[in-house]
């Protein structure tokens, strides 16, 4: 994805500085449309003065609306709830920080990497069948149906497989159908990417889908299962995350 310089102009205009900024969303997940806003996630740090008060404000700075003619939908959280959230089974704090789209980064955003690695644990995998089941839901109540919530389905089910059988996050649909190559994907995909006229399924295989839907997450809890990941982040990577947060509260973020 080539990166519009707008984009690092809205970056560098928000209001406290940044650990990361990345782009999450169906740009993420390899299925935008021509429509599609930009999903800007990152973490911030708010200064010292702002969090040792009575009162703690922009622990969470949200902006949606057009910026430079761009749909934007800005979720920002300051590193505290940022870590905070690392450590509970949340996926979309591990997409973001992953997200190999991105619009800025420190050295400690490397850091910072290299800890959640150790965030990660086999009970994740809630996430994803949470997800996918809302998904689905949404899929199946529509009329007509929609592309979107049935891309969201396979792309967060083949994430959460991935993730158990590997560790890693990834969280493109496109990508992750190299190694599941599901045949019925590209298709749906290529809808999405078409536009909203495309984007219907008066035509659906509901039953088919349905099928396809519980066999995904009949694999998810079998690689839920198996899965070698810990049932818990440890006692060392907490420890590592109140370091860096400590660190980065006190003394600031470096140049990168």
């Amino acid at each position: 994805m080539t990166i519009d310089p707008r984009l690092h102009r809205i970056v560098a205009a928000q209001p406290y500085p940044l650990l990361f900024a990345t782009i999450s969303g169906a740009h993420l997940y390899g299925f935008p449309s021509p429509d599609s806003d930009f999903d800007l996630r990152g973490a911030h740090v708010l200064p010292l003065e702002k969090v040792v008060g009575l009162e703690l404000r922009d622990e969470t700075v949200e902006n949606s609306r057009v910026i430079e003619g761009l749909e934007m939908d800005i979720v920002s959280h300051d590193v505290r709830k940022f870590f905070g959230l690392l450590l509970k089974k949340n996926g979309y704090v591990l997409e973001q920080l992953f997200s190999p789209l991105i619009l800025h980064t420190r050295p400690e955003h490397g850091e910072l990497k290299d800890i959640a690695r150790g965030c990660i644990t086999k009970h994740h995998s809630h996430h994803y069948f949470g997800f996918a089941e809302t998904q689905w839901k949404l899929f199946d109540k529509e009329r007509p149906r929609r592309v979107k919530p049935l891309l969201y389905v396979y792309r967060v089910l083949l994430t959460g497989i991935h993730l158990m059988r590997t560790g890693e996050v990834q969280a493109n649909l496109v990508t992750l159908n190299k190694e599941f190559r599901l045949p019925y994907i590209a298709d749906l995909v290529a809808r999405k990417l078409a536009g909203p006229e495309r984007s219907k399924l008066e035509d659906a295989d509901i039953g088919f889908h349905e099928s396809e839907y519980q066999g995904l997450r009949t694999e998810l809890q079998a690689a839920h299962d198996a899965s070698q990941l810990p049932e818990l982040p440890s006692d060392q990577t907490r420890a590592a995350l109140n370091d860096l947060l400590v660190r980065v509260r006190t003394c600031g973020l470096s140049r990168g």
